[in-house]
């Protein structure tokens, strides 16, 4: 299951990585524009999404600054999730 996702994302990985940094252009949009009035947990989880994405992919590539970076970008997000949710103060 896994080596199909990998073999999936390897083949479409210019588009996927694209379309994380586009879902991560649009998190940051969204809060720039709406400031506090933010849907502060629709963006963690997209924002989350992407980093999940982006860290696939740079995992795939072997990549280990950006793999470095875009896993800190999913422990970031369950943290801002954790806190949307009023779970954390």
């Amino acid at each position: 299951m896994i080596q199909k996702l990998n073999t999936l994302i390897t083949k479409n990985i210019k588009s996927i990585e694209m379309l994380g940094v586009i879902m991560r252009i649009t998190s940051f949009s969204i809060v720039s524009w709406f400031g506090p009035k933010s849907p502060f947990m629709f963006v963690w989880i997209f924002n989350t999404i992407d980093a999940l994405l982006l860290s696939w992919c740079s995992v795939l590539k072997k990549d280990i600054a950006y793999s470095l970076l875009n896993i800190f970008w999913i422990l970031v997000g369950l943290v801002g999730i954790f806190r949307a949710s009023g779970m954390m103060h």
